[in-house]
């Protein structure tokens, strides 16, 4: 129903910074919940950031909350992830989707469509 593309990736020294971008075409989902996920070299696909329409209610998981904003702009059809202090650990592949439901949620089977992905490389 939407297509999404991440943009913003790149390489980037530790304590640097990136703002990634994902855009959707096709189909708006201003109702919809939508994620960040990430895929370290060699591990499975995490969550990261979460956030609703209804209320922008947010979900942070734990190794990168006081690092990261998720937020989101209808009007451009866009969701943006701020990361600052990156580290060598943050490098993956990034990805954005939009779930199913109107309420947060961070199971991979409630995210109907994914994004590419964007590489985010941290150097020591």
């Amino acid at each position: 129903q939407v297509q999404l593309v991440e943009s913003g990736g790149g390489l980037v020294q530790a304590g640097g910074s990136l703002r990634l971008s994902c855009t959707a075409s096709g189909r708006t989902f201003s109702n919809y919940a939508m994620a960040w996920f990430r895929q370290p070299p060699g591990k499975v696909r995490e969550v990261l950031a979460a956030i609703t329409w209804i209320g922008s209610n947010t979900y942070y998981t734990d190794s990168v909350k006081g690092r990261c904003t998720i937020s989101r702009d209808n009007a451009k059809n866009t969701m943006y992830l701020q990361m600052n202090n990156l580290k060598p650990e943050d490098t993956a592949v990034y990805y954005c989707a939009v779930s199913r439901r109107f309420a947060l949620t961070t199971s991979l089977a409630d995210f109907a469509s994914w994004g590419p992905g964007t590489q985010v490389t941290v150097s020591s």
